[in-house]
């Protein structure tokens, strides 16, 4: 079994607007099995856009104008993500790759219970099972995200922002993908709750052994989770290496100017030239 999860060759993608804008420039990269890695650049470099069309979640007017992306099963098999049809796609995303969308949890239904809404996942995906069983696959998600089972019962706007977000990540979890994307999952939520969060992903992927794509413009949050850290700049991967090597000695110019960008918390004060 190859060592790679998932791999994106010379993947193109352009808004059909006019002029037609290039959003995603001839990336290639590989995710290996049970490693984190970030994807981080300002907005507009791409970051989301390549995440939308690895998995051809991307409408009009955007368009994939070349490039490949093969998933290697834990079984062995090498799927074609885009030799798939709707259907075949449709079944295959949360079931091996699930994602949790940028502002995502604001987009839990607010009239249906936490519970009826984890429920959908499994009646969709796993109409096999019967009420009793999802009952429990339920329960125990909530348990496991340290939502509580007794939650299920609740509506969206009883949980606070941190609480949704797990729910959110729970649902991503359901049906024990082997790679989950993660678009800005932390935005809007105070630095506390952030770190609470950062430190159940990564529980999470050591428990249960997924990998991760872990998308924003933090780049000094991603030093402090990511195995591997991939910096994009207008379309392009411009710098790609192990998290330690991009803080210690990064390559290029741009990856300098993202880690000079914030702000430090020790040494000496700074002047503001304005």
């Amino acid at each position: 079994m190859t060592d790679s999860l998932l791999s994106i060759r010379d993947f193109s993608v352009v808004y059909d607007v006019d002029p037609p804008v290039a959003a995603v420039k001839n990336v290639t990269l590989d995710i290996k099995r049970g490693e984190i890695v970030g994807l981080a650049g300002e907005s507009g470099s791409g970051k989301t856009t390549l995440a939308y069309g690895v998995q051809r979640l991307l409408k009009p007017p955007a368009v994939i104008t070349s490039g490949s992306v093969m998933f290697h099963d834990a079984s062995g098999e090498d799927i074609d993500l885009h030799a798939l049809d709707a259907e075949e796609m449709r079944r295959f995303r949360w079931d091996k790759i699930s994602m949790v969308f940028q502002g995502a949890m604001n987009a839990l239904n607010p009239v249906s219970t936490i519970g009826s809404q984890l429920d959908d996942v499994f009646l969709v995906h796993r109409p096999e099972m019967n009420r009793a069983e999802r009952r429990a696959a339920v329960i125990e998600l909530l348990e496991i995200v340290k939502v509580g089972g007794a939650r299920m019962r609740s509506y969206p706007h009883e949980l606070s922002g941190g609480m949704r977000q797990r729910v959110m990540i729970a649902m991503a979890l359901a049906l024990r993908p082997q790679l989950m994307v993660m678009d800005e999952p932390t935005t809007a939520l105070d630095v506390l709750v952030q770190r609470e969060i950062l430190r159940q992903i990564s529980d999470l992927r050591h428990e249960f052994g997924f990998s991760v794509v872990f998308i924003t413009h933090d780049l000094p949050m991603l030093l402090e989770i990511s195995d591997r850290i991939a910096i994009m700049r207008d379309g392009e991967i411009v710098e790609l290496g192990p998290a330690e090597r991009i803080w210690t000695a990064p390559k290029h110019e741009y990856t300098r100017s993202l880690l000079r960008s914030f702000p430090r918390l020790t040494g000496e004060k700074g002047v503001v030239v304005r």
